[in-house]
């Protein structure tokens, strides 16, 4: 599969993934953002799901808080877009990064939806793409003559 020749820093990335409280992303095909809070108490670890867009950043804190009620809100979320396929995570070291820093805490069952995420993220931009491949909720670029 062919991605896409964007240039990213992936060095400064995973800097942003070892030391932010807050980090989403944005994908190219995938709508839902990955929402990481790498914050965690005893009782509260962190969390890693995806969610749905929003539309400010305001309503991103809003969503923020009402997942994580006993927690303050962060002073910023690090937003990341993400313009390449999914898998690229993976080969880039992001999603390592990722894995490594919410297995460090020490709560394992988020390590398991570390990976859970991940196998649900490949799984939905494969959606996507077939979907825009058959022209389902797509406009086609151009029509097949019919002769």
């Amino acid at each position: 599969m062919m991605d896409n020749d964007y240039h990213l820093n992936y060095d400064e990335i995973i800097d942003t993934l070892r030391t932010a409280e807050v980090i989403t992303f944005r994908f190219l095909v995938v709508s839902e953002r990955l929402l990481i809070d790498n914050r965690f108490t005893e009782l509260d670890p962190p969390l890693i799901r995806l969610v749905p867009r929003v539309r400010t950043a305001e309503e991103r804190f809003r969503s923020l808080k009402q997942l994580r009620p006993r927690f303050h809100l962060p002073e910023k979320i690090s937003a990341i877009w993400w313009p390449k396929h999914i898998h690229s995570l993976v080969e880039h070291g992001i999603w390592p990064a990722i894995a490594e820093r919410i297995v460090d805490t020490g709560f394992p069952q988020v390590a398991r939806q570390c990976e859970e995420v991940l196998q649900e993220l490949l799984e939905m931009e494969r959606q996507e793409t077939r979907k825009a491949i058959l022209g389902e909720g797509y406009q086609p670029l151009w029509e097949r003559s019919r002769s």
